[in-house]
């Protein structure tokens, strides 16, 4: 079998089988096969596209290119949750807490974030003394007893797909929905859970921006998770604006608290709610949405989730007065309030500007060898729809260098356009994809 074969079959646009897939997977991994080829090949992909036998089979490769996480010894139907990523996307940090307290075991893998925030494992590290390492052993152990935990993404966990994400960035060939199924999918099912919840966002703040293409993408994802055993349901969400008010490590470790408390943006608490209940009704722990949403809530009103969440951070060496008293996490010297220059309704706030403006504070990564502030970020004060006076605060910069704030002012000011009319409203949840098909609200 010859790699110039296959760039050639797929560039007729003819389908690739199981071995050609598996042969190029690992060819890759192991350095047999050159980047120059697979770029090739990436590329033809990219134009002919792949049906759902060449994606599954993608994924597959992928998933066994490295360690797969045997989760077995953990009692009860795991489930994990994902999401394709957002603007203030803190929802695993208020979720698990919430999912685990109904009992549901979440044994989740975590990585770091590139982009506009770190990824969750950043965002929980805001804790002092939290702790993403340890071994198989202890991680088993954690969720049997506790029904939670969350640790770092072990190196040998999809080698391939580290590889090729890392061409696709530098060819122009991220933005196939085969290719971002695949990648995403083998990762969640490398990670041993036995079914999956999949949050995907749409909007100026999503790497889908499209309404149609987001439901696109559910679908093949489920698809995918459906046809290697894995239960899986992907629900349709806004991202075009923040989630919440709170875009920064420490500062969304503190609203994702406050949600625990009761004290929660409404979209945050019900994002949580919608993806409890289906997390829910796949372990098998209610019969319908409406029963999952109510167990759910009953968990942040009864103060369990938040017990959860206490003893998990307590669990992973983290300073659980953090949790208690949430002005003992990292804070910036300064804040900078920004202000509207005319009155009237907010129309927009661009989801991407927001998370530029949070980058170039500090609160992210352009490189994986960028150090994050944790402490840095964006907390609104007003959202989409809000009524403004002239003079009246935005945005609370929240900053430690006085030349990144002014660049980020600079940016976040064009984020935002203020008409005279209200805007239409913009539902937080578009839909739902099961196994059975698309179910758009």
């Amino acid at each position: 079998m010859r790699m110039y074969d296959l760039i050639l079959k797929k560039r007729k646009g003819e389908a690739l089988t199981k071995e050609e897939i598996y042969f190029f997977i690992e060819g890759y991994t192991k350095g047999s096969i050159p980047d120059y080829q697979v770029s090739a090949l990436l590329m033809a992909v990219y134009f002919q596209k792949m049906n759902k036998e060449e994606t599954v089979y993608l994924t597959e490769a992928m998933m066994h290119s490295g360690e797969v996480i045997d989760l077995s010894s953990i009692e009860g139907i795991k489930v994990d949750k994902h999401s394709t990523g957002g603007v203030g996307d803190k929802t695993t940090i208020a979720l698990a807490p919430i999912a685990a307290a109904c009992g549901i075991p979440v044994a989740k893998m975590s990585g770091r974030g590139l982009g506009h925030t770190g990824g969750t494992i950043d965002k929980l590290e805001s804790i002092p003394g939290f702790c993403v390492e340890m071994t198989k052993e202890t991680f088993i152990q954690n969720v049997n007893v506790m029904k939670l935990a969350i640790a770092g993404q072990t190196a040998n966990l999809t080698p391939a797909d580290k590889k090729l994400y890392a061409l696709r960035d530098v060819t122009a060939t991220v933005d196939n929905i085969s290719l971002i199924a695949s990648s995403i999918m083998s990762k969640k099912l490398a990670s041993g859970a036995d079914a999956i919840v999949l949050d995907v966002k749409t909007g100026s703040g999503a790497f889908m921006q499209d309404i149609d293409e987001a439901f696109l993408l559910a679908k093949e994802m489920v698809d995918i998770g459906n046809r290697v055993g894995r239960e899986t349901v992907a629900i349709v969400t806004d991202m075009n604006q923040p989630l919440g008010y709170a875009i920064g490590n420490s500062l969304e470790v503190k609203e994702a608290v406050q949600l625990l408390k009761g004290e929660g943006p409404k979209d945050l608490e019900k994002l949580c709610i919608t993806l409890g209940a289906h997390m829910l009704l796949l372990g098998k722990k209610v019969g319908t949405e409406y029963e999952g949403k109510r167990m759910a809530k009953a968990a942040i009103d009864s103060g369990e989730a938040l017990n959860v969440l206490k003893n998990f951070v307590k669990q992973q060496n983290g300073q659980i007065d953090c949790i208690e008293n949430l002005d003992l996490l990292p804070k910036t010297k300064e804040v900078y309030s920004l202000k509207a220059d005319k009155r009237g309704y907010i129309h927009k706030i661009q989801g991407d500007i927001v998370g530029a403006s949070a980058l170039t504070l500090g609160a992210g990564r352009d490189t994986k060898d960028s150090k994050i502030d944790l402490s840095v970020g964006i907390l609104l004060n007003k959202k989409m729809g809000d009524y403004v006076e002239t003079g009246e605060v935005l945005a609370y910069i929240h900053y430690n260098d006085e030349n990144r704030r002014d660049l980020a002012i600079e940016q976040l000011l064009k984020a935002y356009e203020i008409e005279d009319e209200a805007p239409e409203h913009r539902p937080l949840i578009f839909g739902v994809v099961t196994k059975n098909g698309i179910q758009r609200i």
